[in-house]
């Protein structure tokens, strides 16, 4: 994962020339180029297999949409495992990979972590959220009561790793950790399509504040949680917004 930075140096015509005297990047260019290297895996599809499969994976993709009633039918668990899998082949700053995936079938678990949720998201209805807030809240109909969080087979909670941990012979240290909010998003997105792919139902809940999880699921100090996803079967006559995506002309611009 790389990012240009805002402030560009002025350079020279010839880089080479204007850094000859950079002590500093002559050292990093000495260090990286040896870092090994293997050959790129091949991907590449012939066109027309490359439009079917574009077409499948988009007509699959339109299906997926935030479910909050779920089925009790059983998730064979290789399909969440497989997600994960798949959620942890996601391009990350400096591949430091700064997540964690901790999924919840325990019933007794998911019933605390909606009690939690159920109290932290009636303060935010009554109390916290603004006006305007609630305005764009209401044509989703959703309110402070999550059921969802039992009903669903599995809850996954992705925690950011906002530092590393790394053992020394001076004990525990923290390694900084760069582009975590991007780079844990970009698994998230994975690791969604993932189980859209495998025909499951899931939503996104981001219940604010969410310290309260990584104490219910004992976490350690550098983690915080990002996001609730309920995982499982729609539930026979599941109901959800009647809302629409933008266009692809309100989202493409191409120059």
């Amino acid at each position: 994962m790389e990012r240009s930075e805002s402030r560009q140096v002025q350079r020279d015509a010839n880089p080479p020339a204007a850094f000859a005297d950079n002590e500093r990047l002559r050292t990093y260019l000495e260090i990286a180029s040896k870092a090994p290297m293997e050959p790129a895996p091949e991907n590449r599809l012939e066109t027309r297999g490359a439009l079917a499969a574009s077409r499948g994976f988009l007509a699959t993709i339109e299906k997926r949409r935030s479910i909050r009633q779920f089925s009790n039918k059983p998730v064979p668990f290789e399909l969440v495992e497989n997600a994960v899998r798949a959620a942890s082949r996601a391009p990350s700053g400096a591949n430091q990979q700064p997540w964690t995936y901790v999924i919840v079938s325990d019933a007794a678990v998911k019933e605390r972590m909606r009690a939690a949720i159920e109290r932290e998201e009636y303060e935010t209805y009554a109390r916290r959220a603004s006006d305007e807030w609630l305005a764009a809240l209401a044509p989703l109909g959703t309110d402070w009561r999550k059921e969802h969080i039992v009903q669903a087979p599995y809850v996954a909670i992705v925690f950011a790793q906002v530092y590393g941990l790394k053992k020394s012979e001076a004990g525990i240290v923290k390694v900084k950790h760069y582009y975590v909010a991007e780079s844990v998003g970009i698994s998230v997105g994975f690791f969604l399509a993932s189980l859209t792919h495998a025909g499951l139902a899931t939503l996104t809940h981001t219940p604010n504040p969410m310290g309260f999880l990584a104490e219910i699921l004992e976490r350690p100090e550098n983690e915080r949680a990002y996001v609730v996803i309920p995982i499982g079967y729609a539930a026979a006559g599941a109901r959800v917004p009647a809302v629409s995506k933008k266009t692809l002309e309100q989202i493409l611009v191409t120059q």
